[in-house]
């Protein structure tokens, strides 16, 4: 088949998956992203099919993920949670559907701008590719020293730096031993799931479930839809006032510059910079709803597309999470040497291929959500366990872990699962500080110990 119809029957297949997923509430972006993509990449897809496919995922997840945060309460998935105090002065007053309306809307605008801006910040930034490449372990392990210093637990994740390298690499020292090679695939995969795979081992420890446990259900109540378009399709720019798309176009072109600072971080800045210069309670949350959402999608495009054209490694927190198959899927895509899609893909195959991916997550995600937004939210809540969603990306995992190196894969898997997880979920250890390490980690290991 030829690329391009390729490329365009993955984005259609991604925009249709991720419109469903986003509308579950905690559907984590690595946990979910990372299998779909491995799953694309290890089929044989070509490379810009993979990317497209990446793309429409992306933003499909996004502007659905606004669904469950503006009428429940209830964060979509981690990008969503700096919106909620926003999103619940939006319900209390009645308005949950404008809300979403105007997060939606200034989603598909930062998403078209973040594209362009960031592909041509990276062509900019590919001058000093070689560098990187060449230092890639030490820069791992100081941006694991600078993402922990940032993050929930601080001293810990640097403290746990090198004896977590340690883990690292004695459990690809006993894979090493018994396959003849290391591993790859089944660490990262490990730690994507770590905190999902937390919550299952504290559901199955007596002591433990009493963190997890509920006594009652929650209740939402959902405002009714109404329309204040013609047609299927809305304009966003009509959705949104001049001010509030002019906030969202600039904050959208900021943080497409950027990308390597955490997308919750730069969500949750841009809104209250926004947000701060509006007067009166609802045209602020409405102008700060719709600027973080559009700061959500730039910030991931930029981050996914900045390290992937200039350097051909995941430094930044998109690239070691979510967007982690575009850089490292062996055997057809390497970090060590570099063969992914930065040396199999040229600038303006990302631009095309990138607006494929997203000009069709936005053809179906967007006015979706624009029109069935109650009716989807009342169908997942009735008839989809959250719980099934979670066992079939177990299953997904287990399955790309056997495929890389049979049972001793899925055994290093949910060993890093299980020690990343509870790293996370007990002491603040975030799984972009773990990814950092686990790419450092081979230099930690040999610098210290002469390995």
């Amino acid at each position: 088949m030829d690329v391009l119809l390729i490329s365009i029957v993955l984005a259609v297949v991604a925009g249709i998956i991720f419109t469903g997923i986003g509308l579950i509430s905690g559907s984590d972006e690595t946990a979910v992203l990372v299998p779909a993509t491995l799953i694309v990449v290890l089929l044989g897809a070509p490379p810009e099919a993979v990317f497209a496919f990446f793309m429409s995922a992306v933003l499909s997840k996004h502007l659905t993920h606004a669904i469950p945060t503006a009428l429940m309460g209830v964060p979509g998935d981690t990008t969503a949670t700096p919106m909620l105090d926003h999103a619940n002065f939006m319900r209390r007053i009645g308005l949950p559907h404008i809300a979403l309306r105007k997060m939606i809307s200034g989603g598909i605008i930062g998403a078209f701008i973040a594209l362009p801006v960031s592909l041509a910040f990276a062509v900019f930034l590919s001058q000093f590719g070689e560098f990187f490449q060449k230092n890639a372990g030490i820069i791992f392990t100081l941006a694991a020293v600078l993402i922990g210093y940032f993050s929930k637990g601080r001293w810990a994740s640097i403290i746990l730096i090198i004896p977590f390298a340690l883990v690292v690499q004695g459990l690809n020292l006993v894979s090493t031993t018994i396959l003849g090679s290391g591993l790859s695939t089944s660490f990262f995969l490990g730690i994507a799931i770590g905190p999902m795979f937390t919550d299952i081992l504290l559901a199955s420890s007596k002591s433990g479930r009493l963190m997890i446990q509920r006594h009652e259900p929650n209740e939402y109540k959902l405002a009714p839809e109404k329309k204040s378009w013609s047609g299927y399709f809305p304009n966003p720019f009509k959705v949104l006032t001049k001010k509030q798309s002019a906030a969202v176009g600039g904050t959208s072109f900021l943080s497409s510059l950027t990308f390597a600072l955490s997308p919750v971080g730069m969500t949750a800045l841009m809104g209250e910079v926004i947000g701060s210069r509006v007067k009166g309670q609802y045209k602020k949350s409405t102008t700060s709803l719709s600027t973080m959402n559009g700061v959500t999608e730039s910030t991931y495009i930029a981050e996914t597309i900045i390290p992937l054209v200039a350097f051909g490694i995941p430094l930044s927190p998109v690239a070691i999470g979510p967007a982690q198959g575009l850089f490292n899927a062996p055997p057809v895509f390497t970090t060590e040497p570099v063969h992914n899609l930065h040396t199999l893909m040229e600038p303006m195959d990302f631009l095309l291929y990138g607006f494929i991916g997203i000009i069709i997550a936005a053809v179906l995600a967007y006015p979706f959500s624009m029109n069935f937004a109650r009716k989807a939210t009342v169908l997942v809540l009735k008839y989809i366990n959250q719980e099934a969603i979670i066992a079939m990306f177990i299953g997904i995992v287990t399955l790309l872990a056997f495929y890389e190196g049979g049972l001793i894969s899925v055994a290093v898997t949910f060993s890093m699962a299980m020690v990343g997880g509870l790293l996370n979920r007990f002491l603040g250890v975030g799984v972009g500080v773990q990814f950092m390490i686990f790419y450092g980690s081979s230099w930690i290991v040999a610098t210290l110990f002469g390995l």
